[in-house]
């Protein structure tokens, strides 16, 4: 059996008792992993799930998300994890283009239930109780043969924004997944040993990579608390003896803020890791203060590159201070001009890469992949340099993609819900400084006749119909937006404008 998959297996067979996720008070080992598993894809076999078919998962961080995902692989499945925090808005166009055939979610999920009865969905279904298994396990007469999985075969599409147009759906291949696994399992030199306290989900590429990378490694999993509680995250890092932890640079910032990191034993930790945006050198020097011991790792990809592009070795934190270091293994980059001519050392321009991990392209959507794969090289459209040793260092994005914490917002999602507000007559959101997130949402509106309380009522909207982290934390009410003269609106003109909140 190849891909991660294969790897998995063969540490469950060589290390059955060896624990592989915590959650909470549940424990799991890889035998019993291995097994749901198993149980699992003889379910969605017995359900009609066909070689090559999605498989959409609407589950948070929980055991059965992670069994749900290989158990589908064993099916012959394609997996498309979702942002369990979307809306309605969300899930229908998703479940739509991904054209699932089985979607699994927790009873409750009213969002999740909207969207398939909104979409008129007649697939398979699994509605899980909270603690609840996926399915029974099967008796040994049912043993499973699983379906070959080849490198090439599809095996994620994780989407990587909302509503606006055509869904872009990422596909990942068993090869891709595979060759992030291995170069980030490298450079951190997992070993069974580790126990990696994880807050990122699944559904998003780093949480996705944070999981098989420690499953194949025969490593430990531990669920984190939520992050609205940073003390209980400290006290789990502590009590479990985690030996690593990942996040973005909101996540560390919150923990710096909210809590006294010397009040914790954290003498198991060995690495940190951080990824998900640009992290300050401020903010890397406040987290390395704090945290002296743990090596941390400053790392850059992009969903496209199945999650990992590079990563700083530690010992160069001091003497590259601000870069994302040098490619994962396997994976090569260059610079080049808006004309294509090759940029220098020092000189700026968007960031291609080559290599294993560049994904096969956007799910039922040629024109959308065509614009970022040439020739096997991947368009980032992130900007930025090469020093002298070799080294990146990025600038920013050429897109209009706001990231704040560990989410994605396009633009477009919160505009078109503003807009529906009687009064307004335009709107447009950018991304703005935020100390704790990174960036937090700014929307710029133009109304007539503005009512009491007119962000308030806005914010409120948005919460109606929104998920969380795409209401705006500011709301500036404006005579006009500027434009250019072909009538596009200058976000560039509209972000200079956040100092006024």
């Amino acid at each position: 059996m190849n891909g991660l998959p294969g790897r998995v297996a063969l540490v469950a067979g060589q290390t059955p008792q060896r624990t592989a996720m915590v959650d909470g008070a549940r424990r799991i080992d890889y035998g019993q992993f291995w097994r749901q598993a198993q149980a699992f894809a003889a379910h969605l076999r017995e359900q009609g799930l066909a070689k090559g078919q999605r498989l959409a998962l609407l589950l948070p961080n929980r055991i059965e998300a992670a069994v749900a995902c290989y158990g589908g692989w064993l099916a012959g499945a394609i997996v498309v994890p979702l942002n369990v925090q979307a809306r309605v808005r969300d899930f229908a166009p998703w479940l739509l283009h991904s054209g699932a055939r089985h979607v699994v979610y927790e009873q409750g999920h009213r969002d999740a239930e909207l969207a398939l009865e909104e979409i008129g969905y007649s697939g398979g279904r699994t509605a899980l109780a909270e603690g609840e298994p996926l399915c029974p396990l099967p008796t040994e007469d049912d043993a499973l043969e699983p379906q070959p999985i080849h490198d090439g075969d599809t095996a994620l599409i994780l989407y990587t924004s909302g509503t606006t147009g055509a869904p872009k759906g990422v596909m990942l291949s068993h090869a891709n997944l595979a060759a992030n696994a291995e170069a980030v399992v490298a450079y951190l030199g997992l070993s069974p040993e580790d126990r990696v306290l994880s807050v990122l989900p699944f559904y998003y590429a780093y949480g996705a990579s944070v999981l098989h990378t420690h499953l194949i490694s025969g490593a430990c999993v531990v669920l984190a608390p939520s992050l609205m509680f940073p003390h209980l995250v400290l006290q789990a890092l502590a009590q479990e003896r985690a030996t690593g932890f990942s996040g973005v640079p909101s996540t560390y910032a919150l923990l710096l803020q909210h809590t006294a990191l010397g009040e914790y034993d954290f003498s198991s930790l060995r690495y940190l890791t951080q990824a998900g945006g640009a992290m300050s050198p401020q903010l890397t020097n406040r987290l390395r203060a704090a945290l002296p011991h743990p090596r941390l790792f400053v790392m850059y990809g992009q969903t496209e590159a199945t999650s990992r592009i590079s990563w700083l070795p530690p010992e160069k934190l001091d003497e590259k201070l601000g870069s994302v270091g040098i490619p994962v293994q396997g994976l090569h980059w260059k610079i080049l001009h808006e004309d294509g001519s090759p940029a220098d050392a020092g000189d700026s321009g968007e960031v291609w890469v080559q290599g294993p991990n560049v994904m096969q392209g956007y799910w039922e959507n040629a024109a959308a992949t065509a614009s970022v794969l040439a020739e096997g090289w991947l368009r980032t459209g992130d900007v930025g340099y090469l020093d002298g040793d070799g080294y990146l260092f990025l600038h920013g994005r050429r897109s209009d993609m706001i990231k704040t914490g560990a989410h994605r917002v396009h633009p477009t999602d919160v505009e078109e819900v503003i807009a529906e507000m009687p009064g307004v007559t335009e709107v447009a959101v950018v991304g703005v400084d935020d100390e704790i997130l990174g960036q937090v949402v700014k929307a710029f509106v133009v109304a007539s006749g503005l009512p009491p309380r007119a962000e308030d009522r806005i914010k409120a909207h948005c919460r109606a119909r929104l998920a969380p982290y795409k209401i705006p934390k500011h709301v500036a009410f404006v005579d006009a937006l500027p434009r250019t003269a072909s009538g596009k609106v200058r976000r560039v003109q509209l972000m200079e404008l956040q100092s006024t909140p």
